[in-house]
């Protein structure tokens, strides 16, 4: 029933931009605190941005001024614009949808940066 859907994911030279989006059902989604993780090869899962359900707004250092993530409550939908994309970004990249004790996950997307 909770399906957690990214898109926006693919190759692009540093410097350069993308938007990842993270369309969900099943859930009631304005209660959910929403993030973006990702994970590069031989590396831990991190933590790049949160937003709770009151708009409050989290970055890890490395992105920030760089990333900005947002929420749409109507569109049930989460967003991670990237510009200023650099090497060290590349990574596939996961939404997730937590409150409590229930945790989902998406499927996750690639993002490859690279000249």
């Amino acid at each position: 029933q909770v399906q957690l859907v990214e898109s926006g994911g693919g190759l692009v030279q540093p410097g350069g931009s993308l938007r990842l989006s993270c369309a969900t059902s099943g859930i009631i989604f304005r209660l959910y605190y929403m993030a973006w993780y990702r994970q590069a090869p031989g590396k831990q899962r991190e933590l790049v941005a949160g937003i709770d359900s009151g708009g409050r707004i989290n970055y890890a250092d490395s992105v920030k001024g760089r990333f900005t993530i947002s929420r749409d409550n109507g569109k049930k939908t989460v967003y991670l614009q990237m510009n200023s994309l650099k090497d060290e970004d590349t990574a596939v990249y996961y939404c997730n949808a937590g409150l409590g004790q229930s945790s989902y996950w998406g499927q996750g997307t690639q993002v490859t940066v690279s000249s």
